[in-house]
């Protein structure tokens, strides 16, 4: 009857640590994930570039209105070319509402930074377990 039971624990053991390993690399997939997107966002803005809308017309071809400068620019994209449709006016675009729109800004934290506030939420999380 022993040998069952400290199989069976041995099993319940084992699961557990195979789900808090899973647990932390989604966690340690999630930050990474924002991370890089923030970096690539950040690296990208631009002053006199400006992408206004997109939309896709069919799989890898979209329709874009960018502005550039003071001209708006309709330009076609497909998998291997880039084609300049037309130039736009201020006065003939439809709705102005981007111009509104404020820059988005990403907290470009470093990974050791994030590492730090895991671990301080862990720290936190145990003492909250022991005044229990």
């Amino acid at each position: 009857m022993s040998i069952l039971l400290s199989s069976s624990g041995e099993s319940i053991l084992k699961l557990i640590s195979v789900l808090i390993i899973f647990v932390f690399v989604l966690a340690i997939t999630y930050f990474t994930t924002r991370w890089m997107a923030g970096y690539t966002k950040a690296k990208s803005n631009n002053k006199n570039l400006r992408i206004v809308e997109t939309i896709s017309v069919s799989p890898n071809k979209y329709v874009s209105i960018v502005e550039a400068g003071t001209k708006y620019l309709v330009i076609s994209i497909g998998k291997e070319n880039v084609s300049l449709l037309a130039e736009l006016t201020r006065e003939e675009l439809k709705d102005l509402s981007f111009e509104n729109e404020e820059p988005v800004s990403f907290n470009m934290d470093s990974f050791q930074n994030i590492l730090d506030k895991v671990n301080l939420n862990k720290i936190n999380l145990d003492r909250l377990k022991k005044k229990k």
